[in-house]
């Protein structure tokens, strides 16, 4: 286990699987202690903590409805009282795929309220006391549709965009605090394309057997469309550029919202 974050809390909400696991891996094998979150049942829980225990750090499971802002508060109140939240990961999200003539008021709130609402609440707790102590980051997990746009994504797409825009305000409010020496206070975007995980493993079972059971191909096909790559990032090159805007080196990297996405939004 490395030390670059050792004696920092990071709290990575809707992080026992996927791609907020990952972050919370890779910041955990630096020395941070890890405030994991989620909705999940009780195994992906325990699998969770034992992998972030793993890497030698400490870890601690807290849960709560994020669409509710009341639940927001308890949160970052609850991570508070086990250490100042000195890194912030914005990961828990939804999607919905409805055009805007089928999308009713429950979905928008829904859409909104986690991917949106609930990341402002988040950074309007830390933010403050990231600046009082000289260092924070804070990093919302956002979208290449906080970018480009897609058909049929409206409430998710209208979510990232925001969350980009929100990003960007905060990253100038908080752009002076701190020093050089203390590591100063950021705040990034990261904007996923296609990422390897079990939640696009249907669409690429469902392509496969177009195509004779070959994984790969299935893939490529899946990609084609979009990501000039033909590959998927996997959850541990979100996580290594987690632990990259995390770095003392990155203090001047702030306001950024950084595609991963093999040339989605290049083009």
């Amino acid at each position: 286990m490395g030390d670059m974050l050792k004696g920092r809390t990071a709290l990575v909400t809707g992080s026992t699987s996927g791609i907020g696991l990952a972050i919370a891996t890779s910041l955990a094998e630096e020395g941070a202690r890890i405030a994991l979150h989620g909705l999940p049942k009780q195994e992906e829980i325990d699998a969770a903590l034992a992998q972030i225990g793993a890497t030698g750090a400490e870890a601690r499971f807290f849960d709560g409805d994020l669409r509710d802002p009341d639940k927001v508060e308890a949160l970052v109140a609850a991570v508070a009282d086990w250490g100042p939240v000195d890194i912030l990961v914005n990961n828990a999200g939804m999607q919905k795929t409805v055009t805007i003539a089928e999308a009713d008021r429950a979905v928008w709130d829904a859409v909104i309220g986690l991917n949106l609402s609930a990341c402002f609440h988040a950074m309007r707790l830390v933010l403050p006391g990231m600046k009082a102590r000289g260092f924070g980051r804070v990093i919302n997990i956002a979208s290449v549709h906080g970018i480009v746009a897609s058909q049929a994504k409206a409430p998710y797409v209208a979510s990232k965009f925001g969350l980009v825009g929100l990003t960007k305000v905060a990253a100038l409010e908080y752009a002076d605090a701190g020093t050089r020496e203390s590591g100063g206070v950021t705040v990034n975007a990261i904007c996923p394309g296609w990422v390897e995980t079990p939640l696009i493993e249907p669409q690429i079972a469902a392509r496969a057997e177009q195509h004779g059971g070959d994984r790969d191909a299935a893939v490529r096909s899946l990609l084609a469309e979009k990501q000039p790559s033909l590959r998927t990032a996997e959850p541990s090159d979100i996580g290594a550029a987690a632990l990259y805007l995390c770095s003392r080196a990155a203090h001047n990297v702030t306001g950024v919202s950084l595609p991963i996405d093999g040339g989605w939004t290049s083009q």
